[in-house]
């Protein structure tokens, strides 16, 4: 019988095996070893950036990096409302207020109104720590329309990259943008250390003292002394072993993720009322990782609605889900400043996101494929 189709599951082979019990047989099972540091250079090199520091999760990455722009009581951060939880919670972390703002289009953070939410909060006297932004299902923002107007306002950018390793945007790599960046390698990630994640920045300094915290603010002296207060956020040698094989596997990975959305494409190309997220309105998602493929239903075309995609999927074990729910629907963020156009409602009411695992065998999506059109009403 065949088994349960996910949507994004580990992709392991032999390299990740073979690393994984050098590390285990060199007596570095701890957080810090040498498969900590071949990683950290590993993706700093492959992101272009000049450091990089391996931590247990992207939402400690997330938490430092606003630490170190000096986000805190009395300050906002600036926030896309689709995004996961994360991006808004590692803000509460410091005491920040997060302020949110809604989408463009493709998912991601509208840039214009991102603009005049910030001059907005501006001119109303309010402290704007930062502005995050958020790369939405492997895509990056919009670098181009954000970037100098941010500049000219003088406020900083943590990118967060989470989803998006391996994609570009201009040609330069995500991981790159602002004055630091958070990658996530959790379990459904393109590229995976079990759980874990990473700060990067051009920034000696902010990665200095953001290791610094990050290792329980320990001062180097022969006893346990702390002038600060510190968390306990490093990732370990083992997983740490994980990610360097991944990486050298991650452009066949991208690879294969895109030829399964493009199979979704082709296969769907005759079903008037879906498009895929990345691709609708004919925009180039090129330079996307193609982390997760997401179809947008016209509810005034397509008999069927993302719950009933995702139950009839579910009834053929296939594993599909919602994107993400705005932050500003969220119970937990009730109250929160939000600059809104209804944008990303549209989306979560209307979104689907598919399976698109690299290690999904092409029968699988075969599987998804007829499932998804039956679903459709369509054969």
């Amino acid at each position: 019988m065949a088994g349960r189709i996910h949507l994004s599951r580990p992709h392991i082979t032999e390299l990740e095996e073979e690393l994984v019990m050098e590390a285990l047989r060199s007596g570095w099972v701890a957080p810090l070893g040498p498969m900590v540091d071949r990683f950290e250079a590993a993706v700093a090199e492959r992101t272009g950036v000049a450091h990089a520091l391996a931590l247990s999760s992207g939402t400690a990455a997330l938490h430092l990096a606003l630490l170190e722009v000096g986000a805190g009581p009395g300050t906002v951060v600036v926030v896309p409302s689709m995004t996961f939880a994360a991006s808004a919670n590692a803000v509460t972390y410091t005491g920040a207020e997060p302020v949110l703002v809604d989408s463009g289009e493709d998912a991601n953070v509208d840039p214009g109104l991102l603009l005049d939410a910030v001059r907005t909060l501006r001119s109303e006297g309010v402290r704007v720590a930062a502005v995050m932004t958020v790369d939405l299902m492997g895509r990056c923002c919009d670098y181009d329309g954000l970037l100098d107007g941010l500049a000219e306002l003088d406020v900083p950018v943590i990118e967060d990259a989470a989803e998006a390793l391996g994609a570009s945007s201009s040609g330069r790599p995500a991981g790159s943008f602002g004055v630091a960046a958070a990658l996530s390698f959790n379990g459904n990630k393109i590229l995976t250390t079990s759980g874990g994640g990473m700060l990067l920045s051009d920034d000696d300094k902010l990665i200095r003292h953001a290791r610094h915290l990050s290792t329980q603010a320990r001062e180097p002296v022969p006893w346990y002394e702390h002038t600060e207060v510190g968390y306990n956020y490093r990732l370990s040698n083992v997983l740490a072993a994980l990610g360097v094989a991944q990486l050298e596997r991650l452009p066949d990975m991208v690879d294969r993720r895109r030829e399964i959305r493009d199979r979704y494409a082709a296969a769907l190309a005759d079903v008037d009322g879906v498009e895929l997220l990345g691709r609708n309105g004919g925009r180039s998602d090129a330079e996307d990782n193609c982390w997760l493929t997401a179809l947008l239903l016209d509810p005034s075309v397509v008999d069927a609605d993302p719950g009933s995609v995702i139950e009839a999927l579910g009834a053929d074990d296939i594993e599909a889900r919602h994107l993400w729910k705005p932050m500003h629907l969220q119970p937990v963020f009730t109250g929160a400043r939000a600059f809104i156009t209804g944008t990303s409602e549209r989306l979560f009411r209307t979104g689907v996101t598919l399976p698109s695992g690299s290690e999904l065998p092409d029968d699988d999506i075969d599987r998804v494929i007829a499932s998804l059109r039956g679903a459709l009403g369509v054969r």
